[in-house]
């Protein structure tokens, strides 16, 4: 497929893309606004005069990896201002979240890949140059972006098996794209082959900036008081952490078999997105189990109730937390066939995990965390729920694993520093 081809096929999805807008906002209404940004219209005009350094982070996972790098930039270059971009509103909310009112940090979309939209963008902002997390080719993107002479970097890049297979379906289009970038920093060896077979020129391997996000101290105090109110050690807790659609249900109907045997054990679940937060309540409450919600908590100390068998994390920016209020961690989107959220952080945590079959989304480092004792792999919700049983019943083994996902997290720290030196090679030619 030509890149002709590409723009006349978004061309005729125009019409859907619309439609999927409205759809998403039946569930999250914060997609109907700032519709002006998906086609390059931005009514607020750009801050200062200061020179600008543009990260494209998707969405939460993208945005939070960004957070440490962000750091290193201001800290280099504190004339720049920094630009967010993201696709969707939860992404957009991380980043209000963790810089907040930062006057020096601006936050927008990213607007579909038309040609016409990204030059308005580019005309817009003047970016001194481009960062785009983790799997983000747009081909338009990339060709606007190298026709205006801005240096457009793919960094944190990994490309798993399966996306590998759906970029090779169109040798031309993919290959085209790679070659624009400027440089390519792939998390892995594997990333790094898999995006030189598809036709990237020159990848290097910087590791994966995940593990430069140290859980937050506040954080931490606030998973100590949720245990406390949780009841201390009085009560075991498995964690569910970022699960995905249909992964709930499985593992509610475990926990129930499970909970017959031991009914001092608390099932928290933290969905990933939070347009399901009401619909795993209504699981819950469909299988007769007694629900109660983290919101519904008036203080950091709100105490459980005694017949609370299931707590529903309907909360924000609180996963540290929840990792740290834990006994044992399920990794959500590994039961089924979604890839895994990320596992880092609850190794950097020290909390024990439990994967499903699926993690090619982090293939390399879930395999590490396995091989070091940091984790357990297990093949469906019974086996999960059997697992957590053993380990809960040896305080010396969830401690060896805690332990061993601490050291794993810290000896591959540092890829965000070997992002900034990639960086500044590109941003010193153009101050």
């Amino acid at each position: 497929m030509s890149r002709f081809l590409y723009t006349l096929l978004l061309w005729l999805l125009l019409p859907w893309a619309l439609l999927h807008l409205l759809w998403r906002a039946r569930r999250q209404p914060e997609y109907l606004r700032h519709w002006g940004e998906r086609f390059g219209g931005y009514a607020a005009r750009p801050g200062s005069g200061k020179p600008l350094i543009w990260l494209h982070a998707v969405s939460v996972g993208e945005t939070r990896a960004a957070q440490p790098l962000v750091a290193l930039l201001r800290s280099r270059w504190p004339q720049h201002r920094i630009l967010f971009t993201h696709m969707t509103p939860t992404g957009r909310q991380t980043s209000e979240e963790i810089f907040g009112a930062d006057a020096g940090v601006e936050r927008v979309y990213l607007p579909y890949d038309y040609p016409w939209a990204m030059r308005r963008f580019l005309r817009h902002f003047r970016p001194a140059i481009g960062i785009v997390m983790e799997t983000e080719l747009w081909p338009n993107l990339i060709a606007t972006c190298h026709d205006a002479g801005i240096p457009l970097l793919l960094v944190n890049a990994r490309l798993s098996e399966k996306s590998a297979r759906r970029y090779a379906r169109f040798p031309g289009l993919t290959r085209q794209a790679l070659r624009g970038l400027a440089a390519i920093a792939a998390q892995g060896a594997e990333d790094a082959a898999r995006l030189g077979e598809l036709g990237a020129v020159e990848v290097r391997i910087s590791g994966n900036m995940k593990f430069d996000i140290e859980p937050p101290p506040q954080q931490l105090q606030l998973g100590a008081a949720l245990r406390e109110g949780w009841g201390g050690g009085a009560r075991l807790v498995l964690l569910a952490a970022s699960t995905r659609d249909g992964e709930e249900a499985l593992l509610l109907d475990a926990f129930i078999k499970q909970t017959i045997r031991d009914r001092d054990l608390l099932l928290v679940i933290v969905p990933r997105h939070p347009q399901r937060f009401d619909e795993v309540a209504s699981l819950v409450a469909s299988r007769g189990l007694r629900l109660q919600r983290r919101s519904e908590a008036t203080a950091e100390t709100a105490a459980l109730r005694p017949e609370t068998q299931v707590l529903l994390g309907d909360s924000m920016g609180e996963m540290f937390a929840y990792y740290a209020a834990s006994d044992i961690a399920f990794i959500g989107g590994s039961l089924l066939d979604y890839g895994s959220q990320n596992l880092i952080e609850a190794c950097a945590v020290g909390v024990p995990l439990l994967l499903g079959p699926s993690t090619y989304n982090f293939a390399e480092a879930a395999d590490a965390a396995l091989t070091c004792g940091a984790a357990r792999r297990i093949e469906d919700a019974s086996g999960i729920m059997a697992a957590a049983a053993e380990l809960f019943g040896d305080a010396a083994a969830r401690k060896r694993m805690g332990e061993a996902g601490k050291a794993f997290a810290a000896q591959h720290r540092g890829a965000s520093r070997r992002m900034l030196e990639l960086v500044e090679k590109f941003l010193v030619k153009r101050v």
